[in-house]
């Protein structure tokens, strides 16, 4: 390392405002966050589109034969939505569809499932549990249901708000000039739910004060991420046609739930650095192989990488950091020594 290099590396070491933010990045990249986040994209967008449709089939349920409704609908939001506008306006208006309402419930249930499963493994991965601790296929889709009820409840919540922020009569007055009282509300909604969804499944489990701290830092980025859609709607979707709208919209939406996605994992990670003090890291931990600079929060963060792939309980796995050059793995492995059955000797890895 260079005389530079040095004098950083040392630097954040002393100053926790510096070295606590480098762990959490480290923490990030270690666990390969951005591909937790895109399983997590996956499988949001496939819940979410399937209920596009089951909701537009509704509607087209509930406009047959009622002109008010219709009227109602035309006056709304709604109306800006690409093709969906133009069909609303159209004689024949929205159709209801019980094939597409069987379809879309299907595959919302395969994508909310997943949604589930993909938000509580990248807990998971996060904190380090080991896979034999973690919830069994079972109870793992159980949680999930539990766990998006009540974030489907908060998503009502969260609606609540917006509308009583955009009402003008209400009991409190003038909504509109308290938008930052609105804004207040949802982030301690939100924080009050992330606060279970960010919690592992496992037992013991950490107590709700080491969870708080990523789940308000996620629910501040949730809240900033829904202030650019509106502009992205505003801006983007109201001014494109038909066509291009649809293709806006897709583009937008994964965009969207992917930060969303990154927020929270990150999110997690900021709750696992705090409650294993996995900081200050070494500066080149990412970019070298050596173990000769490593600190003592570099040898609790690998050994839990480690120790996370336990798969039984009666598995035993020792973690020990050594000051000689890296070897090559395949050479190393190639000479492992062999047990009666050829495999490589169970017991202690290093």
């Amino acid at each position: 390392m260079s005389t530079l290099g040095r004098r950083l590396d040392a630097a954040q070491r002393r100053h926790r405002r510096l070295g606590f933010p480098l762990a959490v990045v480290y923490k990030f990249f270690d666990d390969q966050g951005s591909y937790l986040a895109v399983i997590v994209t996956y499988y949001a967008f496939a819940a979410i589109f399937p209920m596009l449709l089951i909701s537009s089939s509704v509607l087209g349920f509930l406009l047959q034969g009622n002109e008010d409704l219709q009227k109602a609908v035309l006056q709304s939001a709604l109306k800006e939505f690409p093709i969906v506008g133009t069909q609303l306006a159209t004689p024949q208006g929205l159709q209801g569809s019980t094939p597409a309402v069987i379809i879309g419930t299907i595959a919302a249930v395969y994508g909310v499932i997943g949604l589930g499963q993909a938000g509580q493994n990248a807990v998971n991965v996060t904190w380090g549990v080991p896979r034999n601790r973690r919830p069994d296929p079972f109870r793992g889709r159980l949680r999930s249901v539990a766990l998006l009820s009540l974030a489907g409840l908060t998503v009502l919540g969260f609606a609540t708000l917006t509308v009583l922020a955009g009402s003008r009569a209400s009991l409190f007055g003038d909504v509109a000039n308290m938008g930052w009282l609105v804004s207040i509300g949802s982030v301690l909604v939100l924080t009050a739910m992330l606060t279970l969804c960010l919690r592992p499944g496992t037992t013991p489990r950490p107590a709700f004060r080491k969870i708080v701290p990523g789940a308000f830092l996620t629910a501040v980025g949730w809240q900033l991420l829904e202030r650019l859609g509106g502009i992205y709607v505003n801006s983007v979707l109201a001014k494109t046609s038909e066509v291009n709208g649809v293709f806006a919209l897709t583009l937008g939406l994964i965009g969207l739930i992917y930060a969303a996605s990154v927020i929270a994992v990150i999110g997690a990670e900021l709750n696992s650095v705090i409650a294993h003090r996995l900081y200050p890291r070494s500066l080149l931990a990412l970019f070298t192989d050596s173990a000769t600079d490593l600190t003592p929060a570099d040898h609790r963060a690998y050994a839990m990488y480690a120790q996370s792939q336990r798969h039984k309980a009666a598995e035993t796995i020792e973690v020990t950091f050594g000051t000689h050059e890296p070897a090559d793995p395949i050479a190393e492995g190639s000479q492992a020594p062999e047990n009666r059955h050829g495999e490589q000797s169970p017991g202690k890895s290093r």
